[in-house]
């Protein structure tokens, strides 16, 4: 038989309920942000060339962002490479880049625009020092190279600093020393099958597309870049002091290599923004880049190397707040 509550005992029941509804509310509130809105409009991404790392690398992001932060319209733009991406969002062309090391130091002591506006979002991967030549090339050491015809980037290439800085400590003139051409990895390739230039260099993460398929049509060789060469570099102070020694593996180019593993160097690739950049876009878009990195680095091997552990460290450039909440919100 149902009993009816005392109207004392109704009101007490409502009461109880209404306050177990408001501290509910106010822990979804506290747990939940549900007041935020995730960052929407536009923003611009320089890349790279249409066959090399960033540019692939820049569009799988692309993806994964439409998903992550569906309100955010990203917009990538060719470039030639670290030198001109750095430039771009210095002075504010683009929003968000990918640059090696050297370029940005470079860039910074040289005291160009808006080089004290940079700012760092994440360390993400290496790029490897690649000098290409035809396997009966008499091409042995960098030195090897003097009289001959050499595809070394575009002006605003990384691959064309990091080419000038290793032939001059091979104790080569860029300029005199060889004949310098200003091909990119979209026809360095092509031009090296015609035998219209005698090695290429080339500065990208492993493996790079256009070399793997190249070492499929065409017997190449890749040159060693031995410990002696790095100490030079060392030497020669400003931005060199970011390259190191470094071992191209066996498996990156298994047609090109035959099994054995080639010296090189290395410098590390960094995501890049200015002192400016929205805060909270930066905190969702370094960590939706840190989050994707084994999606990403399914297709893009050198993304695999993306390290939580080492991300914060973007020397020269000190983070952007953004980023620096996001390591925050994950510290332990």
């Amino acid at each position: 038989m149902f009993l009816a509550l005392p109207r004392i005992g109704r009101r007490r029941a409502l009461l109880g309920s209404a306050a177990a509804f408001a501290v509910f509310g106010l822990l979804l509130w506290w747990l939940l942000p549900l007041g935020e809105e995730s960052p929407s409009g536009t923003i611009t991404f320089s890349t790279g060339t249409p066959t090399g790392v960033y540019q692939k690398y820049g569009m799988l992001l692309k993806g994964v962002v439409a998903k992550d932060i569906p309100r955010l319209d990203v917009r990538l733009l060719n470039s030639d490479g670290s030198q001109e991406n750095v430039r771009r969002v210095a002075t504010g062309k683009a929003d968000y880049t990918i640059a090696a090391a050297d370029a940005v130091e470079t860039y910074i002591l040289e005291n160009k625009p808006g080089a004290g506006r940079l700012r760092g979002c994440s360390r993400l991967y290496d790029d490897y020092v690649h000098l290409v030549v035809p396997r009966s090339s008499s091409v042995r050491s960098v030195a090897d190279l003097k009289g001959k015809k050499v595809a070394v980037g575009p002006s605003g290439s990384g691959v064309r600093l990091i080419a000038n800085h290793v032939l001059q400590a091979a104790g080569l003139d860029p300029a005199d020393d060889i004949e310098p051409r200003a091909d990119g990895i979209a026809t360095m390739p092509e031009l090296l099958e015609q035998h219209k230039i005698d090695a290429f260099f080339w500065s990208g993460g492993l493996p790079t597309s256009a070399v793997l398929e190249l070492s499929k049509s065409y017997d190449i060789r890749l040159v060693p870049i031995g410990s002696d060469l790095i100490k030079k570099l060392h030497e020669q102070g400003g931005a060199s002091r970011y390259y190191r020694a470094a071992v191209m593996p066996a498996d990156a180019y298994p047609r090109a290599q035959r099994g054995s593993s080639v010296q090189t160097l290395a410098v590390a690739n960094y995501l890049i923004t200015r002192e400016d950049a929205d805060a909270k876009l930066t905190e969702q878009l370094t960590r939706t880049v840190i989050a994707s990195r084994d999606h990403i680095g399914a297709q893009v091997h050198a993304a695999q190397l993306v390290d939580l552990r080492t991300a914060i460290y973007t020397d020269p450039l000190p983070l952007h707040e953004g980023a620096r909440r996001y390591y925050r919100s994950i510290k332990p």
